[in-house]
């Protein structure tokens, strides 16, 4: 079983790695981070917080856009193909099929925002040119632009010499060579003076890159679960729809959780049901300064749902479920941190990993509930 999911996964990763869009959709998204380095410049002192801002972004949404065509297809198509039916025919299970086409765009997924981030690393790390008395950071000019060149002769090489596909080749090739251009340009200075690696190094963007790829991997797999009942358009309909409200899970349902809470905490204020507590709070600053304040709070003495109407308690109860059952990416964005000069705690980062980890496998259980019932000949 292992082996022929193996087979699927790496079928499906070439597969996805090879259409073209994906290409079309990294170079758009480079260019556009690139064009981000001036554009940032028209703020009022906030430059480099507004690149890294629009960088994120801009890996995100194109990951977003990616994940919604790519994932879309590679279930829906073969189903609508039949081809599918010659893969089930033989001694390999649904699940199995399924969950090789996930883990198959999941690594397209990847490596394609790799790339971009590399793009976007190396655009941070030249910084914002405020002036023209700003240096330019000649090293990231020289091995950004030389590894990108680089990727794109040496695809042409292959495609024209050996026969291989020339968008799969340009993302295969380009992103080693700017990891190796990103890891030389830390080295070096605006004037390639020597210095350590990890005075430039960005640990906090990492960290909210890691995150912005998870997001993504989830969008991908509800691509795939919805695929497995509806055609390409309705799914790929879907898939954005849920991209869309799951940015704004916080205001829809959120924001109405907590108006209801609130409104019964003061009901039960006034009973005098309550009790204050201590809440200590703990920020730490990339500076390395650490903030710590102590709030006072008033807590219930009685569930909070016991000071609600029927019809509050019941909007409450669809409020939880719409907000459990839609995907939360607003919790998996931590740009916020990084323009806001926070640390972002590796224990809130495994937390929102273990979240989008656990949804994906939810959203594939049920696909693969749907897919069992599914007709595919």
């Amino acid at each position: 079983m292992f082996q022929q999911l193996l087979a699927i996964a790496r079928n499906t990763f070439f597969e996805s790695i090879r259409q073209p869009i994906m290409l079309v959709v990294v170079i758009a998204a480079s260019i556009l981070i690139v064009l981000s380095n001036p554009l940032s410049a028209f703020t009022m002192d906030e430059n480099q917080r507004m690149l890294v801002d629009i960088g994120l972004a801009t890996v995100f949404l194109a990951g977003a856009v990616l994940a919604a065509f790519i994932a879309t297809n590679v279930l829906g198509r073969e189903i609508e193909n039949k081809t599918a039916l010659t893969v089930i025919s033989k001694p390999v299970t649904r699940p199995v099929f399924m969950i090789g086409k996930y883990l198959g765009v999941a690594g397209a997924m990847i490596i394609a925002s790799l790339c971009m981030t590399l793009v976007f690393m190396l655009v941070e790390l030249h910084t914002v040119i405020e002036t023209v008395q700003d240096p330019v950071h000649v090293p990231v000019v020289i091995f950004g632009v030389g590894g990108a060149l680089l990727g794109l002769l040496a695809a042409t090489w292959c495609n024209y010499f050996y026969g291989m596909v020339f968008s799969s080749s340009v993302i295969a090739i380009t992103t080693p060579i700017l990891f190796l251009a990103y890891l030389l340009a830390l080295n070096f200075g605006p004037d390639f003076s020597s210095q350590s690696m990890w005075l430039a190094f960005e640990s906090q963007i990492w960290l909210a890159v890691v995150s912005i790829m998870m997001a993504i991997l989830v969008l991908c797999a509800i691509a795939v679960a919805v695929s497995t009942r509806f055609g390409q358009l309705v799914t790929l309909v879907c898939t954005v729809g849920l991209f869309l409200l799951g940015l704004l899970s916080d205001w829809i349902f959120g924001r109405s959780i907590e108006r209801l809470e609130a409104a019964w905490l003061d009901a039960a204020r006034l009973k005098g049901l309550v009790t204050q507590e201590e809440v200590a709070r703990t920020i730490e600053w990339t500076t390395g300064e650490v903030e710590e304040s102590i709030a006072i709070v008033d807590v219930a003495s009685v569930p909070l749902t016991d000071m609600a109407t029927t019809g509050e308690f019941v909007s409450w109860v669809l409020y939880w479920i719409g907000y459990s059952v839609l995907p939360n990416f607003q919790i998996l964005w931590l740009s916020d941190a990084l323009t806001q000069d926070t640390v972002i705690p590796y224990s809130y980062l495994l937390s929102t990993l273990l979240y989008g980890a656990f949804y994906s496998i939810g959203v594939l259980g049920l696909g693969i509930i749907l897919f069992q019932r599914r007709e595919v000949g």
